[in-house]
């Protein structure tokens, strides 16, 4: 991670070093967003530089881009993160599996009520497992809100204005 820029002059050097050539006012507002460490939302037309000085920003301070790109019917839990259901269910049969078998090799009479105990004890165990953080997909929102980051990323929320109105909100 880069040193954030001291001044004004310094983000436009900064910016031009990667052959972005920003006006006054667009470097004036990232230098603040920079130091007082807020967001910076940038509105305009398409093809006027909003993505692309996102990804210059990141390649210049040395942290990752995570983008989130919007789109009609996108909602919190996409963007947030997801379970992998597919994993889980793996996880449920290997289980499943471990049960069966634990009860084919306990068929001794001393050990008659063992096996329907430890699948009890399996399923519940299990019911905790899969609903852990090696089974979690993080997302973008998640991603940028990860606080294991050195530094925090620079996050893109690409075309906001094509989600439904609560997400937006």
């Amino acid at each position: 991670m880069t040193e954030l820029p001291a001044s004004v002059d310094a983000v436009v050097a900064m910016l031009e070093q990667r052959d972005y050539f920003a006006d006054r006012r667009l470097a004036t507002s990232v230098f603040l967003a920079l130091k007082m460490r807020r967001p910076l939302f940038l509105e305009g037309e398409a093809g006027v530089g909003k993505t692309e000085i996102a990804k210059v920003l990141a390649i210049a301070l040395g942290r990752s881009l995570v983008r989130l790109q919007c789109y009609e019917g996108l909602n919190t839990a996409s963007a947030v993160y997801e379970w992998n259901y597919p994993r889980q269910m793996i996880e449920i049969r290997l289980a499943e599996a471990a049960s069966l078998l634990s009860e084919r090799t306990a068929g001794t009479d001393s050990m008659a009520g063992a096996p329907k105990q430890m699948a009890k004890v399996d399923r519940e165990s299990l019911a905790t497992n899969i609903f852990t953080e090696r089974f979690l997909i993080r997302r973008p929102i998640l991603q940028a809100l990860d606080p294991s980051n050195n530094a925090p990323p620079v996050l893109l929320i690409d075309e906001l204005d094509r989600t439904d109105e609560p997400f937006e909100a």
